[in-house]
């Protein structure tokens, strides 16, 4: 399952009631989402394990299904134009299924999600592509100072080679 895990304040304003705690046991299916308040309102998906980042715009109060669908289709096309080879991309979102909501459960994460709120704040960009790919090119802490979209890449690469 596809755990998209968001905060209090994105819970409200999609107005969701999160069920049960959700299973932690594979955190590359795990993403903590917030609301991130730039010129307008965009939405930050973070993924636990590898910290890398999708930042998608054109979604309102109460949208929950086309923020689903919209995650999967940009991430998708994300993914692709970082290099990622498209049979890695469709085995992860095979093995992924269905959307699951759920409440932030890591500090960790909300910390780097804070950092990149904070960083995003400072920067001009043409599409949200370009700011997700800014952040993901920058070294974070919990992941030993290595870069998210490295790292994602080789969790991919090492999973479905």
């Amino acid at each position: 399952m596809l755990a998209l895990k968001f905060t209090q304040k994105l819970l409200k304003d999609m107005k969701v009631t999160p069920p049960i705690e959700l299973d932690q046991s594979n955190t590359l299916f795990n993403w903590h989402v917030n609301i991130l308040q730039l010129r307008k309102k965009h939405i930050m998906f973070v993924n636990d394990q590898s910290r890398l980042c999708l930042i998608v715009e054109g979604i309102r109060s109460g949208q929950l299904s086309k923020l689903q669908e919209k995650f999967s289709v940009e991430l998708r096309e994300y993914l692709q134009l970082e290099g990622l080879k498209r049979s890695h991309i469709e085995q992860y979102f095979l093995e992924a299924g269905e959307f699951v909501i759920g409440k932030t459960d890591n500090r960790s994460v909300i910390g780097t999600m804070t950092e990149m709120s904070f960083l995003s704040a400072e920067v001009d960009f043409e599409h949200t592509y370009d700011l997700s790919s800014w952040l993901n090119n920058m070294m974070y802490k919990p992941i030993d100072y290595e870069e998210p979209i490295k790292v994602f890449k080789e969790l991919l690469v090492k999973k479905y080679s």
